[in-house]
């Protein structure tokens, strides 16, 4: 059988900055579950266009909540060509019913556990609507094509996940409705196993939070330093304070770079988050305790929390200057389907469209509670342009000097999207914003 596995782009007509895309791994889990009699075909639209009349028997996609929309299209144009198509991926976990008016079958949460059975029921024409496995077992190592991997990034960055699950059910964030919220583990054995197999050095582990279990993670760094690979990765800041040996155990095995859910500088809004820190002055004193390892950091901020105001981007750009962040993402609060904030926007009344595609993290879609959307947008746009403009980023590296080779690298990627960005969101203002009043 012939198996088509495909990751949608948000849009068919462009292209995200291949130095900032994140690497793939699930579509290559699915490869690896996959019967090897089998014949399977991988194709990530961002990185190579989608033959709609190519031979196969069954194709499966994956997708976001922002692709959904170009996933649906391309479930329209299979269907009409005789092929069945399974839907899996966050967005069809969160709305299934959606997506089953699209595709023939639907997989809800992680594919381990069930893919096998997918395969099975389509051969015997037995295929069920929808398939779940609520908790499955990780202890089973899959293999990965990580030749394949390679050849489609730009990098070569090697993408490695060896947890699930988050306990902090933040309100805006949908990944305990994939990976619910409790940690879970894969084995540390067959973690060292895909680092070796793949034959590189360098890798990005793509959990929520790399460090959300600390006793794995410590026995997990002390396992891949004899490996002497360099890595990036995802972690909580709160949980850095107080734990010297963690952060030691992490840089000594090789990290280069954690990007840390920061979301806000504004005290109030801290506070109502579920995390430990909750005052500026102990973040500040964890990114100095992580300099001083040689870690850059790469923080994450969120703009249109109701406790925002219009000199929210100001002093959160003097905040980030100030303390010599190595790189940023400037996202704008998303009310992904799912999540309380998305429950409580839309009965407030306060969403502004429903077209999923503008749901990716950098499109205002709702009425902020003390701007507008506009004013939002704009603010988080710029925001972007004065933390990457050449001043900032000469200031900054007196404080990333221990690596200024990747600190220059990580920074030019930016300052090329934000002249991107500019001209998107230009080019959106008057299908999204003209309308639209505060």
């Amino acid at each position: 059988m012939k198996i088509l596995l495909i990751s949608p782009a948000t849009d068919a007509e462009r292209r995200t900055n291949k130095g900032l895309m994140m690497p793939q791994l699930s579509l290559y889990i699915l490869e690896g579950l996959t019967p090897k009699h089998h014949e399977v075909r991988i194709i990530e639209e961002e990185t190579e266009p989608i033959d709609l009349d190519q031979e196969c028997d069954l194709v499966g996609i994956s997708c976001m909540t922002a692709t959904a929309p170009r996933a649906y299209d391309l479930c329209r144009e299979f269907k009409s060509r005789g092929k069945t198509v399974v839907l899996g991926g966050v967005h069809p976990t969160i709305l299934p019913d959606e997506a089953l008016q699209h595709a023939d079958s639907v997989v809800v949460g992680e594919a381990e556990g069930v893919w096998e059975t997918l395969l099975n029921d389509f051969q015997n024409h037995q295929l069920q609507r929808t398939y779940h496995d609520p908790v499955p077992d990780l202890g089973k190592y899959v293999p990965k094509d990580f030749k394949k991997i390679f050849k489609k990034r730009r990098f070569s960055l090697i993408p490695i996940m060896t947890t699930r699950g988050c306990p902090y059910n933040c309100d805006f964030c949908c990944v305990t409705n994939l990976f619910g919220k409790k940690i879970r583990h894969v084995p540390i054995e067959n973690v060292v196993r895909d680092i070796k197999e793949s034959g590189s050095k360098r890798f990005i582990f793509l959990d929520d939070n790399i460090i959300g279990s600390p006793k794995y993670a410590k026995e997990l760094f002390r396992a891949i330093k004899p490996l002497k690979i360099k890595w990036v990765g995802q972690a909580s800041v709160s949980l850095l304070v107080g734990d010297d040996e963690l952060i030691r155990l992490a840089a000594e095995s090789g990290c280069k770079i954690l990007f840390f859910g920061i979301e806000s500088v504004a005290e109030e809004q801290l506070k109502t988050m579920r995390k430990a820190i909750k005052e500026i002055d102990h973040l500040e004193s964890a990114f100095k305790k992580i300099k001083k390892l040689g870690i850059l950091i790469h923080a994450s901020m969120v703009f249109g929390f109701d406790s925002d105001s219009k000199m929210v981007f100001d002093d959160t750009v003097r905040f980030l200057i100030k303390n010599k962040i190595s790189t940023v993402s400037f996202n704008v609060l998303t009310p992904y389907p799912g999540t309380k904030t998305y429950d409580d926007l839309k009965n407030e009344n306060r969403l502004t469209t429903n077209d999923w595609k503008y749901y990716d993290h950098n499109t205002v879609v709702f009425k902020p509670k003390n701007m507008s959307p506009y004013e939002l947008q704009m603010g988080k746009v710029n925001a972007r342009k004065k933390f990457y403009t050449t001043q900032s980023v000469i200031t900054r590296l007196w404080g990333n000097l221990y690596s200024p080779l990747m600190y220059f690298a990580t920074n030019l990627g930016h300052i090329k999207q934000v002249k991107v960005e500019g001209k998107r969101i230009e080019r959106l203002k008057s299908k999204l914003f003209a309308n639209v009043e505060n």
